[in-house]
């Protein structure tokens, strides 16, 4: 999710589309989120890890 989040936003940034940008942004902070709660050991969504 991070991955894709970052290529969103290269993609929203070289092409000039801004909604590529916000769901880059969006994904990225999800994708962040997800990987520190899981890190520390918490469950997110009934689950300990995602992938």
């Amino acid at each position: 999710m991070i991955t894709f989040g970052v290529v969103l936003l290269l993609l929203g940034f070289l092409l000039g589309i801004p909604i590529l940008w916000t769901l880059g942004m969006i994904l990225l902070v999800v994708g962040i989120v997800l990987w520190i709660l899981g890190s520390i050991g918490r469950e997110v969504g009934g689950r300990r890890h995602y992938y």
